[in-house]
């Protein structure tokens, strides 16, 4: 697993667990980093492996082994390093991006446990050309271009283990999603966090993507800094505004 740090001074610290096939040379993904830094924090971002034979091993254990050194920090996780993220401790606060809790689409249960059963770790499964909206508008050619197609048998096995293991969320989780993502399981988000803890925004799969995400910019910033009493403060603060004809 790669690992970086972005912004040695930074005041705080932030680990960032990015999604399957994020990479620190995506523009979208820099952008997201360069938010967080300009913030003043000091981001410690984990590439998760695109392929794994075992959850632990190659993507929770890494990443729970690093964070024991840190004294303080705050967390955030996008679709499948929200799944790597949720099994975290010591976090002050907990920020998932679009979490990949469930498969999403159209792949049937039965499929997926026969898939699952293949005893290799063999990258044979294509996992198809997404789609820019599927992401969000804003996805380069360089992005899409480099998402891998292919994952394993092992690696749907994993995911799914992982995902069926799901500790309790943070009571004070946030999380930001689309109701429009096709590439995730919403149920597990609505299942395991309170509403007003959920910020839905305009888009595809990745905020980050999204042409909407300078708009929820300050949200995040403050869900990463007070948790969801943030979310919860803006929304009762638009309740208050007074509607204009």
């Amino acid at each position: 697993m790669r690992h970086r740090v972005f912004n040695e001074d930074g005041d705080e610290e932030l680990v960032f667990v990015m999604g399957w096939g994020n990479r620190w040379t995506h523009e979208n993904v820099s952008w997201l980093i360069g938010t967080l830094t300009d913030a003043d924090y000091r981001v410690h971002a984990f590439e998760l492996p695109t392929n794994i034979e075992d959850f632990k091993a190659d993507w929770l254990e890494p990443v729970a082994e690093y964070v024991r050194d840190l004294d303080e920090y705050q967390l955030l996780g996008h679709s499948a390093g929200a799944l790597v993220a949720q099994a975290l401790d010591g976090a002050d606060n907990h920020v998932y991006l679009s979490p990949w809790w469930g498969y999403g689409g159209d792949v049937p249960e039965l499929l997926l446990e026969a898939i699952s059963n293949v005893p290799t770790t063999l990258p044979c499964l294509p996992v198809g050309e997404l789609e820019r909206r599927a992401i969000g508008e804003k996805a380069t050619d360089h992005q899409l271009a480099t998402t891998p197609r292919w994952v394993s048998p092992a690696f749907v096995r994993e995911t799914r283990h992982a995902q069926e293991d799901l500790l309790t969320i943070d009571h004070d989780a946030v999380v930001f999603c689309s109701l429009r993502d096709p590439l995730i399981d919403l149920r597990p988000i609505g299942e395991r966090v309170p509403a007003e803890h959920v910020v839905l925004y305009d888009g595809g799969h990745e905020l980050f993507s999204s042409t909407s995400r300078e708009r929820y910019v300050e949200t995040l910033l403050a869900a990463l800094e007070d948790g969801a009493e943030a979310v919860e403060e803006t929304d009762a603060a638009d309740e208050e505004e007074p509607v204009r004809a």
